[in-house]
């Protein structure tokens, strides 16, 4: 019996706006992520006082929903919205 695919494993398409960050889908939920905090640690994106905060650049902004300062919690919701 074949092992079904967790729901984070199975490639999804992703948003025009996303896709500037991370790259051109499809991908998984876990490959994202892990290009998202790469792209957030490679710009400086995180918030000094606060590295849970993630400040958007330009990019980021169109992803977040234009939020002036997002929580990496919060991150996921706004992300799985630029995923289908």
């Amino acid at each position: 019996m074949a092992k079904k695919e967790s729901k984070f494993m199975q490639p999804m398409k992703v948003s025009e706006e996303l896709a500037a960050v991370v790259g051109r889908g499809p991908m998984a939920r876990t490959e994202v992520t892990k290009k998202l905090w790469a792209y957030i640690k490679k710009n400086n994106r995180q918030d000094p006082k606060n590295m849970r905060n993630i400040i958007p650049d330009e990019k980021l902004a169109l992803v977040f929903g234009g939020k002036k300062a997002v929580n990496m919690f919060e991150m996921t919701k706004l992300v799985s919205t630029h995923l289908s």
